[in-house]
């Protein structure tokens, strides 16, 4: 899809095909996320990109998650917290070089932000 993100690590990790509508949206995605790895310098492992709604009521995934639209992506980075990566997505958006969307924080070990593309803002952390 592009030079640092595979289908195959946005794709459903219960191994269902993607339908092609949201093959484009993961192309889409996987552009943003190129412009936030170019922006920290680093690799970025993707822990969640597109899923299909069996495998979203499984994971506890809410029921409008922007997963299933092929739109977002839970991601962290070694050496980066979720509210760092936060700060520096943010700071893209602000000046047009990402696109708008859903910025949110996990609090997990290592702590993961969300990423999605829904070109409207929306904000949280959990």
């Amino acid at each position: 899809m592009t030079p640092h993100f595979s289908l195959a690590e946005l794709e459903c990790r219960c191994g269902c095909d993607a339908p092609p509508r949201v093959i484009e949206k993961l192309g889409h995605l996987a552009r943003a996320l190129e412009v936030l790895r170019a922006r920290i310098g680093a690799p970025i492992n993707v822990i969640s990109g597109y899923r299909c709604p069996r495998r979203n009521v499984a994971v506890g995934g809410a029921p409008l998650s922007r997963h299933l639209y092929g739109d977002a992506a839970d991601v962290q980075v070694d050496g980066f917290t979720g509210a760092q990566l936060l700060e520096v997505a943010e700071e893209l958006i602000t000046t047009g070089t990402l696109p708008e969307g859903g910025l949110g924080i996990y609090r997990s070990k290592p702590m993961t932000l969300h990423y999605d593309c829904r070109g409207k803002r929306t904000r949280w952390v959990h």
